[in-house]
């Protein structure tokens, strides 16, 4: 299928936690998330829109002390910019076409804006899924389906000279969506773990728990992702507050350990994970660790072995996966897997996991996030994680932004009314997403479009910083109404 991208109106929300969450460099205690709605026009004639959100992070994407956090979130807004020029200079192309097409460009141009190859990916990663959600629409197919049929149009291109088509199609077609997915809770570095940690002047009180022990009771979860701050002293002693808490009450529970690139070399964390092994009162944390997430700064995680980890733990790529030959380059230094998430692109995540299928056993892909919040960010990533096979999926914007708090009423009941196995919403209180048992229950994603049975209310959102959403076919600001 063939079509042009004629317009796309770019707006912004913002929300205020309801807990602090800090990971690698940064502290987050306010939110912002970018919204897009596109239409397309279809080589029939038709017109179709489409949605997709995405948080606009800081210190995440770019990590350089040289920019400020506003200058991160403009570097993204750079970025969407960007690759709006270049799939509107394509005319009619296959959905994956004008991502393929205008791969090298957006990277080239990317460049000359200061732009590392992870920021330059986040343009075409939300046009991508905005593009497709119109072409479901207009079709009438779910994500599932038009992925397993490819609609899109994904092949191999000189970009993934690895991938064979025969083989990607086969992969394809194999794909089945899962009915249900396992919550992997973050525990940030400044996360209370225990009552004693938050006391009564501190807390919330809005119903949701504020503390591990809280998060292990309520959600009664058996996932769980535990930040590592780079400082080996101070992460085995948090380490060891934690494991006491999941030890005494998370029952048969799993953990991931994610360095967010806070460790200078390899030495370092193996280091850590020495003393992980060696301390009595993580021997059961020790055990339950299935791998370690891109401990080692990307200035350096690409370019040396990471064979001494490997040996303890597996080891994968997340910050380092800037480009689509990313993977193949740390599957030979002992990498064993990559993250997926759609703030990446969810066509580099596709592609990945075709070479995770064709690798076989051992190597892997991970359901990561990077705060999706509740609503159209949430459950296209959902869609995505649940149709490449993977069994469990970090979550982190449902413990700490409160629901669908950022959107209107009327908004939130249009989502739990279209999604109510997703969401629950109580008198008085947001809609918030719904993990009985740790679990998401996901049925309800399989709708016409991108995984979004409800429509956003596009009137209580502000035009995307430094400008007004500009109708890009015709150069005419566009009519700011629901959809």
């Amino acid at each position: 299928m063939k079509l042009k991208l004629e317009e796309v109106e770019r707006y912004e929300r913002h929300v205020t936690m309801r807990l602090a969450f800090r990971f690698g460099v940064i502290t987050v205690t306010d939110a912002t998330q970018a919204v897009i709605k596109v239409r397309v026009a279809l080589a029939d004639g038709r017109t179709s829109e489409g949605v997709a959100a995405e948080a606009l992070a800081a210190k995440w994407f770019e990590k350089s002390p040289h920019f400020t956090d506003e200058q991160n979130l403009e570097q993204l807004r750079q970025a969407l910019g960007l690759a709006i020029e270049l799939y509107r200079a394509q005319g009619f192309e296959t959905p994956f076409g004008l991502y393929a097409g205008s791969y090298a460009d957006q990277r080239r141009r990317g460049a000359e804006l200061n732009l590392n190859p992870l920021a330059a990916g986040y343009g075409p990663a939300l046009l991508d899924r905005a593009i497709l959600d119109a072409v479901g629409r207009a079709t009438g197919q779910s994500f599932a389906t038009m992925i397993r049929t490819n609609v899109p149009g994904i092949r191999a291109t000189s970009l993934t000279p690895d991938i064979d088509d025969v083989a990607l199609a086969v992969f394809l077609a194999g794909l089945t969506p899962q009915q249900g997915i396992d919550v992997r809770h973050t525990v940030g570095l400044v996360d209370p773990l225990t009552a004693a940690d938050r006391p009564p002047s501190e807390r919330v009180n809005d119903g949701l728990p504020e503390t591990l022990e809280e998060v292990v009771s309520y959600y009664r979860g058996h996932y769980y992702k535990l930040k590592v701050g780079g400082d080996i002293k101070a992460d085995l002693e948090r380490l060891g507050r934690i494991a006491a808490v999941l030890d005494a009450g998370a029952g048969d529970y799993r953990t991931t350990l994610d360095g967010n690139e806070q460790y200078d070399d390899v030495e370092g964390i193996v280091e850590l994970w020495r003393k992980v092994e060696e301390t009595p009162a993580l021997a059961r944390l020790a055990r339950s660790t299935l791998f370690i997430e891109q401990p080692i700064k990307r200035a350096v995680a690409l370019s040396c072995s990471v064979g001494p980890l490997a040996r303890h733990r597996a080891v994968i790529i997340d910050e380092s996966d800037g480009e689509l030959s990313s993977f193949p380059q740390a599957l030979k230094l002992g990498y064993a897997g990559v993250s997926s998430k759609n703030c990446k692109g969810f066509y580099k995540s596709i592609l990945n996991a075709a070479r995770v299928a064709r690798l076989g056993p051992g190597y892997f892909m991970s359901a990561e996030d990077l705060t999706t919040w509740p609503g159209v960010s949430v459950q296209q990533d959902l869609a995505l994680v649940s149709l490449l096979g993977m069994t469990h999926v970090e979550r982190n914007a449902h413990h700490f932004i409160d629901g669908m708090s950022f959107a209107p009423e009327a908004e939130q009941r249009a989502f739990v009314a279209a999604h109510p196995d997703l969401y629950e919403k109580q008198v008085g209180k947001p809609a918030r997403l719904k993990a009985v048992g740790g679990r998401l229950i996901l049925g309800s994603l399989d709708v016409p479009g991108f995984a979004v049975g409800a429509a956003m209310d596009f009137t209580s959102m502000r035009p995307m910083a430094g400008e007004a959403p500009i109708d890009i076919s015709f150069g005419r600001r566009p009519t700011r109404s629901s959809s």
